[in-house]
């Protein structure tokens, strides 16, 4: 049973009344409700989870518990999140081609949603402040196959100066007290106070101060939080109505079971009912509030707009011929997805390092970027070597240099970096699957021995 703090269910009972809150804290101390998402960007290949309780109202979402060490995951075929931490991506209703900020963005759930449904067109920026946070988010970005996004660890005011009025969509899942959290995560219960909300709600506001700066007018701005608080979410609503003139926009989700946010906890703002509210009683997930808000003015008026980049020459970044020859001696035996067909027009190298890039920056940039685009791989002395983020963003065309390993002995083997002896008339780079799901690159030598391309630091 969760040791709740008395001010923290006086407050609800006095915000719910005391039937409502009394079922609030008995849910809390219910089981937490586990869910995961389906990666549509990958091949289409039947996966080993029960397709059979979806979420409601999430396309390819479903109730259900997966494992980190399952080729699914591995692959990216599948991501475990909360359920009710789906909706802020969910209802961004983002359009394939939009540039699209995520801007506290890790672990990547929300990310990933994103990128599935800019379907690798467009512009995805992904942003972790923390630097350990922001590793784990470019790792997620890269399982899920995701070719267009620059994954940055920088502050809100970075970004904002390299990107005023860039953005169609920003997605702010704001740092918060985490009330929601509770019955998952009962450390967070220690951190609790009624300051603490009060103290989560002013560095909401610094945050979105920013994320205003960035988006277009006309643009949408999806705020979001995993707590209960009122001062953290209708007030913060209610305050970008004031201070911004955004209007309110409807999530136009009806499910029952989901809760809108309240007009009375809002300065009675009317609109604070297109919001909606998660709780633990009605058994979709964790607690969680959403909300769709639209900057004024008009889309025309980004369009006037485009920021201003003197052109630099590039020559220097981009490949030689002969570099280019020793990359498609490798790649070129792949089929590859569309958006890295033309990759002898695209790619620039860096540091040995060559990718074809989400966005090219004229100059030096200071944001501190951890990926940008698809890292085809690294160039070495007189040869090429295919990294890791090519092979998942390859796990989304039917591939035939691939070798399927035969059982759960050799996968296992293989994600702790051992080799594999393999019988096959391939030589060279392959590509590595489990139950005919991409994950990594192999490379094949005389003796048929399958060495191991699988990242070190992945290894289990």
């Amino acid at each position: 049973m969760l040791n709740l703090p008395k001010d923290f269910k006086d407050k609800y009972r006095d915000l719910l009344g005391d039937e409502q809150a009394e079922k609030m804290f008995s849910a809390m101390d219910e089981n937490s409700k586990k869910a995961f998402r389906v990666n549509t960007l990958k091949n289409k290949t039947p996966i080993s989870y029960s397709l059979d309780n979806p979420v409601p109202e999430i396309d390819h979402a479903y109730y259900g518990e997966i494992s980190g060490e399952d080729s699914e995951w591995v692959s990216g075929y599948v991501y475990s999140q909360d359920p009710a931490a789906m909706f802020p991506a969910a209802i961004s209703t983002v359009k394939t081609g939009e540039k699209v900020l995520d801007l506290c963005a890790a672990p990547g759930g929300k990310t990933t949603a994103l990128g599935e449904q800019l379907k690798n067109k467009g512009l995805l920026v992904a942003n972790e402040i923390s630097v350990s946070r922001a590793r784990i988010l470019r790792e997620n970005v890269e399982r899920w196959g995701i070719s267009n996004a620059l994954v940055t660890n920088e502050t809100p005011e970075n970004l904002a100066e390299a990107f005023p009025d860039f953005f169609d969509v920003i997605l702010v899942d704001a740092p918060c007290s985490g009330e929601g959290m509770f019955r998952k995560n009962p450390e967070a219960i220690d951190y609790w106070s009624q300051t603490y909300v009060l103290t989560c709600a002013q560095r909401q506001k610094m945050i979105l101060n920013e994320a205003v700066k960035m988006l277009r007018p006309g643009g949408r701005l999806i705020y979001s939080t995993c707590t209960f608080a009122p001062e953290e979410d209708e007030k913060i609503v209610d305050w970008l109505t004031k201070e911004y003139d955004f209007s309110i926009l409807d999530s136009h989700i009806k499910d029952d079971r989901i809760s809108t946010g309240r007009s009375d906890w809002g300065n009675d703002n009317p609109d604070l009912v297109k919001t909606l509210r998660f709780w633990p009683q009605d058994g979709v997930g964790e607690g969680q509030f959403a909300a769709i808000l639209q900057k004024p003015g008009k889309v025309e008026e980004a369009t006037k707009k485009k920021r201003k980049n003197k052109k630099n020459k590039r020559d220097t970044l981009r490949l030689t011929k002969n570099e280019q020859e020793l990359v498609g001696q490798v790649i070129d035996k792949f089929k590859l997805p569309e958006e890295l067909v033309d990759w002898r027009k695209k790619a620039l190298v860096s540091n040995d390092h060559v990718f074809v890039p989400a966005i090219e920056f004229t100059g030096k940039t200071k944001l501190h970027i951890l990926n940008n685009g698809v890292e085809l791989g690294v160039l070495k002395k007189k040869r090429f070597e295919p990294g890791h983020q090519l092979a998942e963003v390859l796990g989304q065309v039917k591939q035939e240099r691939v070798i399927d390993l035969a059982d759960d002995k050799e996968y296992q083997d293989y994600l702790h970096g051992e080799t594999i002896r393999v019988k096959s008339d391939l030589r060279g780079f392959v590509l590595v699957s489990y139950k005919n799901m991409i994950f990594s690159f192999g490379k094949i030598a005389g003796n048929q021995v399958l060495k191991n391309f699988y990242p070190k630091g992945l290894r289990k």
